[in-house]
């Protein structure tokens, strides 16, 4: 950070720009947070509640399975439904092993969809693979739709994988088989779009990833793809696991790459709990963009962990109520309110540190410790504007906050 609170951009790793559904990924353009749905893509309200839940969320793309001819024909109406409702989020068409027959026998699905997913470890084996793999981007062509060549290690080319270990064990100096297998992760990734240009595919219609589950070998692999090609990537864990462990690997890995430049468009895989919110992994998408201050999504709220001094859990219920309020408002206030989503607003607990940290923050609040004063001091830009007293100070403290965004920036509005 250059001072506080403004943060120096983070230099990026030069990509070709990518139009996936009117969402541009890649060429410099701001990383773009995407997620996936788990429902039946045939059961299309449930897919249709689900999408619109993860696009209001703030998912820029979601991506859908579409494993048989039921899920293929219900991709249609599930775009249709969506526009009806004035959700135009494009939609991702996840392929794997029977692809190239869904498209070419569902042409709606195939024109509906923004963006086909086309993992070369299953699109076809043997002698079928280059046929199949083929049918799917002279598909692609025919509708101008870019393709995401998704390697993942849980599926990689075994003939690829034998192929290399073979030429490795022959080898003066062989590599550790780790090492390899990561080889053949990125050669997979790299051969595949090549043969996509060599069948009529722009650069500008071709996104890589290469997934896989462990921090280390995420790292590794995608500095080495980003070194050997200038296509977007599209960054993330596998299969990042279930709360604060797939939040951490997930931040651990991915954020070590996005501060390096590295990563064009992310997706947060975490496992939901069984009634879990599917929307979590965009909030924590959006959360890891905005703390490396790659982006911003919503005001930040800063709060203290709570000590000795906070006994009470005042500070703690006002912090999780003006989150919960803000992400509630956004809706609106980024329609109404430009530039809203670089709000900072600070809840503190106690004399200590409250005071300093609210005046760093545009809207800030010092709650009363244990044994001190019960009176909550405002600061607004830096300077103490009044004192807050009495059992609502929680939803007083709300109101200036709604006060503070209409007078700072809807003034924005007025001035155009």
């Amino acid at each position: 950070m250059s001072e506080l609170g403004v943060f120096q951009t983070v230099p990026r790793r030069r990509s070709v720009a990518v139009d996936v559904g009117g969402v541009v990924v890649g060429g410099g353009a701001p990383v773009v947070v995407q997620s996936m749905t788990n429902t039946d893509t045939a059961d299309i309200d449930a897919t249709v509640t689900q999408v619109a839940a993860l696009a209001k969320s703030g998912s820029e793309v979601v991506r859908i399975t579409v494993d048989r001819d039921e899920a293929a024909k219900a991709v249609p109406y599930i775009r249709d439904r969506l526009s009806l409702m004035g959700i135009d989020t494009p939609l991702v068409g996840d392929f794997h092993y029977i692809g190239h027959k869904l498209l070419t026998e569902n042409p709606a699905c195939a024109e509906a969809l923004a963006k086909y997913r086309i993992n070369p470890g299953n699109v076809g084996f043997r002698e079928k693979r280059d046929t199949q793999f083929s049918t799917m981007i002279e598909v692609a062509n025919k509708y101008e739709k870019p393709v995401r060549i998704g390697v993942n290690w849980g599926s990689l080319d075994q003939e690829l994988l034998t192929g290399l270990m073979d030429e490795n064990t022959a080898s003066e100096n062989p590599k550790g088989a780790a090492e390899v297998t990561r080889e053949a992760i990125v050669k997979s990734g790299l051969l595949s779009a090549a043969r996509a240009e060599e069948l009529g595919m722009p650069r500008n219609r071709i996104i890589i990833s290469a997934k896989v589950s462990a921090v280390q070998d995420l790292i590794a692999v995608y500095r080495d793809l980003a070194s050997r090609c200038d296509h977007a990537l599209h960054l993330g864990l596998t299969e990042a696991g279930m709360g604060t462990k797939g939040v951490v690997a997930s931040a651990a890995g991915m954020g070590i790459l996005l501060q390096e430049g590295i990563g064009d468009t992310i997706r947060v895989s975490l496992t939901p709990e069984p009634t879990g919110d599917r929307t979590r992994e965009v909030v924590v998408a959006q959360e890891l963009l905005q703390t490396m201050g790659i982006r911003s999504f919503i005001p930040l709220v800063a709060s203290c962990p709570g000590c000795g001094r906070t006994t009470s859990t005042v500070f703690q219920e006002l912090a999780q109520s003006i989150q919960v309020h803000i992400r509630e408002r956004m809706i609106e206030w980024r329609k109404n309110y430009p530039g809203v989503e670089e709000l900072n607003v600070a809840v503190m607990g106690c004399i200590v540190n409250g005071p300093g940290e609210s005046k760093h923050a545009d809207i800030g609040i010092s709650l009363p410790g244990t044994g001190e004063a019960p009176a909550a001091p405002v600061f607004i830009d830096g300077e103490k504007k009044l004192t807050l007293r009495g059992a609502d100070i929680a939803d007083q403290f709300r109101d200036l906050v709604e006060d503070y965004v209409e007078k700072r920036y809807g003034a924005k509005v007025s001035e155009r």
